[in-house]
């Protein structure tokens, strides 16, 4: 996900108080309020109809031995008897077999229920995992679930545009646009925020976090668990801590890997503001490592002559794009996800060694045109973030005020700014009113102790947010991998990170105080091109 925060170390980034188009609607409250009571009557009749689980929507691609049903949630909790939705939610059961003792029989300890993130990610090959070594043991014990949040295909899908028009390429990615480029992007993303309006109308306001929170509780009774076991990666510890402060009682354990980090005052402008400037520190990382394997992709043998060479790229494909599709904005979005995931490193390293020497192929098959399939799903993805986050909290309705922050902020932080910036810019001319944040808290014997794992050079979600939550939920433990950056830490190749989720999800139990685990060994270089 991109809306993830940290204080910048110089915290120097002065912000303009939010200013917002669209009326503020209060928060509702855990108890008494219309929506809570509206969620109650939901789960009630969620728990009595189950779920009937059969064969998966083909458009999925799911594999046969995965079950899928659907459950159904108000579009709006405080109208329950109102327009329905139907959440799709894919399963395996548990094996209760032990990879470590063939003939032990593991006890089943009910679901364990997962969101990837996003706003806009899709959970429903998440049972898949149970085929993965380093997921058997968990597999044993429960049953796998995933679920398409509401927007998110095949639940209720959301669209803005035609999904033809979604991936409009090749681009430039200035990180010093003029006036003139500004003014187009904003007449862009003003256009997107009008096209969500009319595809979606009236129902467009109820796509937002705190009615997600309120569909995994219905999620949750559907399934016929007392309580919950979930576990959320980076938007989706936003998702479990709302879930945790509205519904405490309901909680059994919770995982947050990678955490967005919760302060109301953050979400979701000056969340993605850090996070640019965290994406800076992790290409940082990625030119530094690219330049110790100079001998293998020949980019230089210092991060600075490697930035040389990625400039160099860019100027070359602002110039002629490479198989008419990919520009410099293709090869920042390439590079941007290496910035998520150092699986990428090699990867993309090879594909620009190869392109500067002649051979496009490479970097066209990682950065080039998509699908029409996959056009359509990245297009409903995008929809979702755009109206969960722009519905979430307030955002500055002046341009004048984004302009002002990211042109100060780009001048460290180049890599990454700008492109934020187009991205959440619709949430600038919104219509729909927005929610405000809930303040997570929970007080001691509150909640049940809580598992947060993070990476401490994670970009997308920024260390910091980890140190927020873990002081907003009281007994949560944080398991730290050190100097490491990779976005999503559980289930891994770091063995130590493994054992703490083993120990928490099947045992229940906990390190005594915050621990931290040595960093998963870097990538290696790909063979020379």
């Amino acid at each position: 996900m991109r809306a993830a925060a940290l204080y910048s170390a110089a915290g120097s980034l002065l912000l303009t108080t939010l200013a917002t188009t669209a009326p503020v609607q209060a928060a509702p409250t855990a108890h008494g309020s219309a929506e809570a009571r509206g969620t109650a009557v939901a789960a009630g009749r969620a728990a009595a109809a189950g779920i009937e689980f059969g064969s998966c929507p083909k458009a999925e691609d799911l594999p046969g031995s995965m079950r899928c049903g659907t459950v159904g949630v108000p579009l709006d909790y405080a109208h329950p008897d109102g327009k329905q939705l139907r959440l799709t939610v894919s399963r395996v059961r548990a094996t209760h077999k032990d990879p470590d003792n063939p003939k032990r029989k593991v006890p089943g300890q009910g679901a364990l229920l997962y969101n990837p993130g996003g706003p806009g990610g899709s959970g429903l090959y998440f049972p898949l995992v149970g085929l993965v070594p380093e997921w058997k043991r968990i597999a044993g014990a429960y049953d796998l679930v995933g679920y398409a949040p509401r927007g998110v295909a095949p639940s209720a899908p959301l669209s803005c545009q035609d999904p033809g028009d979604f991936f409009k390429g090749p681009r430039p990615a200035p990180t010093q646009p003029s006036d003139a480029y500004k003014k187009k992007r904003a007449a862009e993303a003003e256009a997107y925020a009008r096209g969500c309006a009319a595809r979606a109308g009236q129902s467009l306001r109820h796509y937002h976090s705190l009615n997600n929170a309120r569909d995994l509780e219905v999620v949750r009774a559907a399934l016929g668990e007392d309580r919950l076991t979930f576990m959320g990666a980076s938007y989706g510890t936003y998702l479990g801590a709302l879930y945790a402060e509205l519904f405490p009682a309901r909680v059994r354990r919770m995982v947050f890997d990678s955490v967005v980090n919760p302060d109301p005052a953050l979400v979701w402008y000056r969340n993605n503001l850090e996070q640019s400037e965290a994406f800076e520190d992790r290409w940082d990382d990625f030119k530094e490592w690219i330049a110790g394997h100079d001998a293998v992709y020949g980019l230089g043998d210092t991060p600075r002559q490697v930035q040389n060479s990625y400039e160099e790229a860019s100027e070359r494909l602002a110039a002629e794009p490479a198989g008419g599709t990919v520009g410099p904005a293709q090869l920042q979005g390439a590079f941007l996800r290496a910035g998520y995931y150092d699986d990428y490193w090699p990867h993309r390293a090879e594909a620009l060694s190869a392109y500067l020497k002649g051979d496009p192929q490479p970097l066209i098959d990682q950065a080039g045109t998509r699908t029409a399939k996959g056009a359509k799903a990245s297009e409903n993805s995008n929809a979702v973030y755009t109206a969960v986050e722009c519905n979430d909290a307030p955002w500055p309705a002046d341009f004048e005020v984004w302009d002002r922050d990211n042109t100060r902020l780009a001048r460290r932080a180049p890599f990454e700014t700008w492109d934020n910036v187009w991205t959440n810019l619709p949430c600038a001319y919104w219509r729909v009113p927005r929610q405000r944040p809930l303040d997570v808290r929970t007080a001691p014997g509150e909640l049940p102790p809580t598992l947060i794992l993070a990476a401490e050079r994670d970009a997308a979600t920024p260390y910091e947010g980890a140190l927020e939550l873990r002081r907003r939920l009281s007994g949560s433990v944080l398991v730290t991998e050190r100097d490491a950056g990779t976005h999503g830490v559980a289930g891994g190749p770091n063995a130590c990170v493994n054992g703490h989720l083993e120990a928490y999800l099947l045992a229940g139990r906990l390190p005594a105080r915050n621990a931290s685990c040595a960093p998963r060994p870097e990538p290696e270089p790909s063979p020379a091109p």
